[in-house]
């Protein structure tokens, strides 16, 4: 071998290995924006999809590499009218890809808080940032009470929804409902009562008035053959610096149409770290690396105290494991501009 041909491939060996290692050790800090409620990540076909609350229309970002979220321009995928049932006050979009289709549910309102509703808008489109978007309509159980926060996982060949909701027609408790969807606009059947605030850190903030708060439901499992399922919720009023994540748990045989197959955990397993300018953590959402390997949760804040449910929040990202007992260990909030390593595989 020629001294030309062995010194190059000593180069491209350095080369490549330095390739590796900075892949290895790259790092991000959070937030990931300067603004962000009710974050929400999907991953399809290599990318990463996000949306948050932005009150006014639905935006997607679209990525490879969350950590460069930042870099990312955001699309306005639909726009909803001046007026009418569904033009004001749109919160946490969720975009679901299902039977073929991207689905984005979204609340909204007419400008009144009490007439909040859940929507679905449908695209058929490979890649969801474009602008084919089309309202299917209103998606409700047969009470059709004030309803937010809606999300969706598939059980069994079952699609379920969750969200956050009345009891009846007046701001006394949000509450974690579930039922069966018939498709992915249609809900079949009654809906299930299976959480309502009980524990001192679900009210904080109500003082002697009410509402009390659980809402922001989340479905969690570690893998397809995990015995047990999860749904992480957020607790108390988004107003305060108390606002915090809760654990529901069931059995993955179990009917989780039935309230009593869902156990709460008795103390939050995710609140706030002051001394890392993270307060009022919650309305999360979870994802995995890559490679798969790793899973990953998506959480908003605010950066400082009584800050309150504006756009002050930010998202932040940090990756999360899991209890010899099988139930997710959500750690604390990563403090803000400290490094974290990029998720695997990225």
């Amino acid at each position: 071998m020629s001294r030309k041909k062995l010194f190059s491939l000593l180069v491209f060996g350095l080369l490549s290995a330095h390739a590796v290692f900075s892949q290895s050790t790259a790092t991000f800090t959070n937030p990931l924006l300067p603004t962000g409620p009710d974050p929400w990540v999907i991953r399809k076909d290599g990318f990463y999809y996000y949306c948050h609350t932005t009150g006014k229309n639905i935006t997607l970002w679209k990525t490879k590499n969350l950590a460069e979220l930042s870099k990312t321009e955001g699309h306005v995928v639909w726009t909803p009218p001046a007026t009418g049932n569904y033009s004001k006050e749109l919160w946490a979009p969720e975009l679901h890809f299902l039977n073929g289709k991207w689905y984005v549910y979204v609340a909204a309102d007419d400008g009144k808080n009490d007439n909040h509703r859940m929507w679905v808008l449908e695209n058929p489109d490979a890649d969801p940032t474009t602008t084919n978007w089309t309202l299917k309509g209103q998606i409700t159980d047969p009470t059709n009470r004030w309803a937010i926060d809606m999300s969706i996982f598939e059980m069994n060949k079952q699609l379920y929804a969750i969200w956050s909701g009345w009891e009846g027609s007046e701001n006394v408790s949000q509450n974690i409902y579930i039922a069966k969807l018939k498709n992915p606009w249609t809900i079949e059947g009654t809906r299930t009562k299976i959480a309502s605030p009980e524990y001192s850190w679900e009210k904080m903030g109500s003082g002697n008035t009410l509402p009390v708060v659980n809402e922001g439901p989340q479905f969690l499992r570690q893998s397809a053959n995990s015995k047990k399922v999860f749904i992480v919720f957020s607790a108390s009023g988004c107003w305060t610096d108390n606002y915090t994540l809760g654990l529901l748990e069931a059995d993955a045989k179990a009917d989780l149409m039935k309230a009593s197959s869902w156990k709460k955990s008795a103390e939050p397993i995710f609140k706030g770290n002051p001394e890392g300018k993270v307060f009022a953590p919650g309305h999360n959402s979870f994802f995995q690396s890559p490679d798969g390997k790793e899973h990953w949760i998506i959480y908003h804040a605010n950066p400082e105290a009584n800050q309150g449910c504006g756009n002050k929040r930010s998202p932040r990202m940090q990756p999360i494991t899991w209890n010899a007992n099988g139930t997710p260990n959500l750690g604390t909030p990563v403090a803000v501009g400290q490094e974290i390593r990029q998720p695997s595989g990225q």
